[in-house]
Parts: structure tokens; C-alpha cells; sequence
């Protein structure tokens, strides 16, 4: 046996989950070493610590199902997509549409969700919802970007600059619980276009780059993404609308080693570069509270 143990290890010690682990940390209440960043934990005090030997005091361990899990769910981003794996937070991706999103958020069944749910006809953005399912929660959302959002279409085909021009075209639409197909019905209500006329692809995608590559594979003609995935695949783009996406994050999550190793390195300069390269970002916002709970 190694003299040191891992989070990984240490949970299945105590026999919770990671992120108890890290709540305890988080508390002060265990013995730890903290080497580039890692999170170590001395065998010998942590069984010392087991055995009530410790002069921290014991805490009471929650029972399994009371945890959150270190999930991150909600709209899918391509930008925040790289960020949880380029940062080393620990905190898994589950981005499965905004309103699923806000849905497992509400459900304790993540720490964070990735939120861009228009309204106001697309004025303004998430704070309603939000503070319609989580009134009298402890969270908080803050912006994580704006960006630009689309029509993408194949180049050297027919070029596209609003929804009427789609026309015939094959559309791509997504599942119901992204916070595209309510952009999309704002946009079509503006255009004075009803979703029944739109020659919808019968299987839907789920992510921005799933759009993206529908098109760019022949399967669609046309369909409604972010700017960076028309980019990724060489798509002609028509800009619509700049959303603002936001994240909802349980505040007690937020102050977690996780989730400020995520904050962290979104401040830093890598995070800015990868935005501008991947196109129709605006970072500049990156962290302002848009809602606060009690």
C-alpha cells in the first residue's frame, strides 16, 4: 500500500461518493496534502482519523442518495465541452438540452446546468425560469458566454441569410428539451414562419456539433447552431441571434475544490484563445451573477 491515497480511493474507503470527499476537505475536517494541485491523504492519519484519534472532529457522513452528484447537466457547448476537460475539474458532462438541464438540476440530480432559455422573445435570457423552479434554493447563475446562433447550411449550395430561404431544404431539428428548439420557435415567430412548414429531418440531434455534422454529412440541408460549430465542419452561416449562456450552479458546489478549479482556469488566458478560435463567442461577461438565491 501506497502512503498516500487518492480521492478515488478514499471514497471507496468510506464507502460515499467523490464528491462527500471533497465536501470534507471542503470543511476542513480531514487530513490532507495538497501537491500540484492533487488532492493526497496520508494513510496513516486518515486511519487515525477513523479510529477517532484524529483532533478534528468527526463529521456525520450523509447518507449516498442526499449527495448531488459532480455533474455538470443542461445545453450543450462547445467551449464549455473543452473547459471541464482542458481544467482537470473532475466535474462530468451530462448536456442533454437546457430544460433537462433544469430539470435535474431542480431534481438534485446535478450540481450545475448550462442554461439559454430565451425569453422576453428573446430579449433576455434564463433569470425567469430560474427563479420560477429554484425561488427558495441556494443557487446561483452566472454567465458563462454569449454567442452567436445560426442557420448553418452547406457551402457552394444554396446560400441561406434567413429563415425564409430555407424553404425545401431538409431542416435538422434537436429534441424537445433544448434550448435551441425554443430559440428556433422565437425565431420562426419573428419571421412569421410556422414550424409545420419546415421540411424537418425526421431524426433529431442532440447536441450543436451533431447539427453540424448532419449537415456537413448530406443527412440535412440545413439547421439552427452555434457559429463555433458551423466553423468546426466548414458550414456556411447565417448569424440570427446572440444568446446569453448562463450556468445555474448550486452555491455550495461553486465554492467546491471542483468547480473553482473549472472557474479558475476559465479566467485564465488558454480560455480566452480557445474562445476566439472557435468563433462566435463573447467571454467578456464570463462570471457576472445574473441570479443569486437566498
Amino acid at each position: 500500500m501506497t502512503e498516500f491515497m487518492t480521492t478515488r480511493e478514499l471514497a471507496a474507503l468510506l464507502r460515499v461518493k467523490e464528491r462527500k470527499v471533497y465536501d470534507l476537505v471542503a470543511e476542513e475536517a480531514l487530513p490532507v496534502r495538497r501537491v500540484t494541485g492533487k488532492l493526497l491523504f496520508p494513510r496513516v492519519e486518515i486511519e487515525k482519523w477513523l479510529a477517532g484519534a484524529s483532533a478534528a472532529p468527526t463529521p456525520a457522513v450523509a447518507p449516498l442518495e442526499s449527495d448531488r452528484p459532480l455533474i455538470l447537466a443542461g445545453g450543450h457547448d462547445p467551449l464549455l465541452e473543452w473547459a471541464l476537460r482542458e481544467s482537470r475539474s473532475g466535474v462530468a458532462a451530462f448536456l442533454d438540452g437546457a430544460l433537462d438541464g433544469l430539470e435535474r438540476a431542480a431534481e438534485s440530480r446535478s450540481v450545475a446546468a448550462g442554461l439559454h432559455i430565451p425569453e422576453n422573445r428573446g430579449e433576455d435570457w434564463n433569470v425567469a425560469a430560474v427563479r420560477g423552479k429554484f425561488a427558495a434554493e441556494p443557487v446561483v447563475l452566472i454567465e458563462w458566454a454569449k454567442r452567436t446562433r445560426g442557420l448553418i447550411y452547406r457551402e457552394g449550395e444554396r446560400k441561406l441569410t434567413n429563415l425564409a430561404d430555407i424553404g425545401d431544404l431538409r431542416f435538422q431539428s434537436r429534441q424537445p428539451e433544448a434550448g435551441s428548439e425554443l430559440v428556433l420557435s422565437i425565431l420562426l415567430e419573428r419571421a412569421g414562419i410556422a414550424r409545420k412548414d419546415l421540411r424537418l429531418v425526421e431524426t433529431v440531434e442532440r447536441s450543436e456539433t451533431d447539427v453540424a455534422m448532419a449537415v456537413a454529412a448530406g443527412r440535412a440541408d440545413a439547421g439552427l447552431a452555434v457559429e463555433a460549430a458551423a466553423r468546426q465542419y466548414r458550414l456556411g452561416f447565417a448569424p440570427l441571434i446572440v444568446e446569453r449562456f448562463d450556468l445555474l450552479v448550486w452555491r455550495k458546489a461553486y465554492f467546491d475544490p471542483p468547480f473553482q478549479r473549472l472557474m479558475r482556469f476559465c479566467l485564465g488566458p488558454t480560455f480566452a484563445e480557445r474562445a476566439h478560435a472557435l468563433g462566435g463567442y463573447d467571454v467578456s461577461g464570463f462570471g457576472t451573477v445574473h441570479y443569486n438565491g437566498p
